[in-house]
C-alpha cells in the first residue's frame, strides 16, 4: 500500500513538462521542447513570392528545405533588428518541420503542469488567443505558453509544403 508521500512524488513526477522560454519583444514566451528539434543561428533566407506577409522564405537544413515564420510578424509587432541574440527555432509541427524566427532563446525550464493557468478572456499581447495554451506567473515573470499547432493552420501548412 503506498504512503500519501509516494503517491504525492509521483504525481508530481508526472506533471513536470519542460519549456524553451523565448523573447519577441519584450515578452517571453515558452513551448513544449518536445516540439523543438533544434535552434540555429540566423542563415540567409531564401525568399519565396506569393507568401503571406509573415514567411521570410526558406532555409536549406541539412538538404531538407524548411519553411520560415517571422513570430514579429505573425503577432503583428513591429519589425526589429537581426542581432547576434536572433535565432530560429526549429519546430516539428505534426510531422513537418518549420522555423520560428525569435528574438532570442532564454533557457529551458521545468515546470509542473499545475504552475500553467488558463489564459484570461482578454489577453494584452499581440498573440492570438486561440494558439495561447496558458500563463506561467512566477515570482520574477510572466511567462505565455503557445500551442504553435494552432498558430499554423493546416491549410497554412499545406500552402507551406507546397513551398517545398
Amino acid at each position: 500500500m503506498e504512503t500519501a508521500l509516494q503517491t504525492k512524488v509521483e504525481e508530481s513526477r508526472s506533471e513536470l513538462i519542460q519549456l524553451v522560454s523565448f523573447k519577441l519583444e519584450q515578452e517571453e514566451y515558452g513551448v513544449n521542447v518536445l516540439k523543438v528539434r533544434e535552434i540555429i543561428r540566423m542563415p540567409s533566407i531564401t525568399r519565396v513570392p506569393n507568401t503571406p506577409h509573415y514567411i521570410e522564405g526558406v532555409i536549406n537544413l541539412r538538404g531538407k528545405v524548411i519553411p520560415i515564420i517571422s513570430m514579429r510578424k505573425r503577432f503583428s509587432l513591429p519589425e526589429g533588428e537581426t542581432s547576434s541574440q536572433t535565432r530560429i527555432m526549429v519546430i516539428d509541427m505534426e510531422g513537418e518541420l518549420m522555423g520560428f524566427v525569435v528574438d532570442a532563446v532564454s533557457e529551458v525550464i521545468r515546470i509542473s503542469e499545475s504552475e500553467i493557468q488558463p489564459p484570461p478572456a482578454v489577453v494584452n499581447s499581440a498573440v492570438e488567443q486561440e494558439c495561447l495554451a496558458g500563463v506561467i506567473n512566477q515570482t520574477d515573470r510572466l511567462l505565455f505558453f503557445l500551442n504553435l499547432e494552432k498558430l499554423i493552420s493546416r491549410d497554412e501548412r499545406s500552402l507551406f509544403s507546397g513551398m517545398m
